[in-house]
């Protein structure tokens, strides 16, 4: 009897999004990083999102129930996707204000984060963008966003040896297998919260 053919894993679809709008930053580095690390990972499909191009929220700006065809085109993309991986740096203790602007869009009526799996990374200075983790975990309260909890990604950008070269890109390989891990969880977080299996 022919082997029974092999089961193809789930797909996740994951929206990534970078907090920092800076070209270099290390932030998106490390969602480059997760993006290369993906591909080891079956099932796992990531695209990036860039929120550069949202206007600053503005209600005047939603014409009856309807939104700015970029902030329409924002919507749809974490709308249709399973879930979110967050690289939030640390502005002021809180998430940076991009990133909570996108949060403000897309949890306008109806909020298109709700019930969704997610995942934060982030990279800084002494505490690699940890009080802004806490802080976004504490808004995706609101939003019904389900974060995993385990592991957590802290990484001091600054500490040698050098975690990420000249043009921003992650080189450090203990931080490419934490990376690893998160998304591994959160693939497997994601696939619970949908009633499927691994």
């Amino acid at each position: 009897m022919a082997a029974a053919a092999a089961v193809a894993p789930p797909v996740v679809n994951v929206v990534a999004l970078c907090g920092s709008l800076r070209k270099g930053s290390y932030n998106r580095g490390l969602l480059r990083a997760a993006m290369d690390i993906s591909k080891s990972i079956k099932g796992l499909e990531i695209e990036y999102v860039d929120i550069s191009p949202l206007p600053f929220l503005n209600t005047d700006l939603e014409v009856d129930g309807t939104y700015p065809p970029v902030v329409e085109a924002f919507r749809e993309k974490i709308l249709a996707a399973d879930s979110i991986l967050f690289a939030s740096p640390e502005y002021n203790y809180s998430v940076t204000g991009p990133l909570k602007n996108a949060i403000d869009w897309a949890s306008r009526p109806p909020n298109v984060w709700a019930d969704k799996s997610a995942a934060i990374v982030s990279t800084g200075g002494d505490f690699g963008g940890g009080r802004s983790q806490y802080h976004l975990r504490q808004i995706g309260v609101y939003l019904d966003l389900h974060f995993i909890n385990k592991p957590e990604f802290f990484l001091n950008a600054f500490e040698p040896p050098a975690k990420f070269d000249s043009d921003g890109n992650l080189i450090d390989d203990s931080a490419k297998e934490n990376l690893k891990e998160i998304l591994l969880s959160l693939y497997a977080f994601t696939l619970l919260l949908q009633g499927k299996c691994v």
